[in-house]
Order: structure tokens, then C-alpha cells, then sequence
């Protein structure tokens, strides 16, 4: 493990970097199952995430999911 969550601070603008943490973090999770919700959780919990989580916001959480997703499913 590289620990890339703790090479920076992470922002919701960052979506790619909030991925490969994510991705190092919680290789197992099933993103079928996980909601929008969990997901905001789930990243606002991450080590390095140092942004305001009222910024959040559906589009944003629902992009970094398609991303996610789409890293670990090539």
C-alpha cells in the first residue's frame, strides 16, 4: 500500500485523487450497493479530506462514483 491518502490534502474538487484514495482504503467495498450517502461518509471519514463537507453535493458525489467505479472496473 502506497498511502496515497496521506501524500495530500484531499478536496471535493480533486475527484480523481479522492478516488484512488477511496480505492486504496476500501478495495473490497461493492459499489453496487453503496448510496450516495455511505459515500459521502465514507469520504468525509478519509484521512487527508480536509474540505467543507456542506459543499457536497449530489453531482459531485454522484462523479466520483461513476469514477470510482470506472477504476475498478476498467
Amino acid at each position: 500500500m502506497n498511502d496515497f491518502s496521506q501524500s495530500r490534502p484531499l478536496y471535493w474538487d480533486a475527484s480523481f485523487e479522492i478516488v484512488l484514495s477511496l480505492k486504496e482504503r476500501y478495495p473490497d467495498i461493492n459499489l453496487d450497493s453503496i448510496g450516495l450517502d455511505q459515500l459521502f461518509q465514507t469520504i468525509v471519514a478519509l484521512p487527508g479530506f480536509v474540505d467543507d463537507p456542506e459543499l457536497a453535493n449530489e453531482g459531485i458525489l454522484s462523479e466520483i462514483l461513476r469514477e470510482w467505479y470506472e477504476e475498478v472496473n476498467p
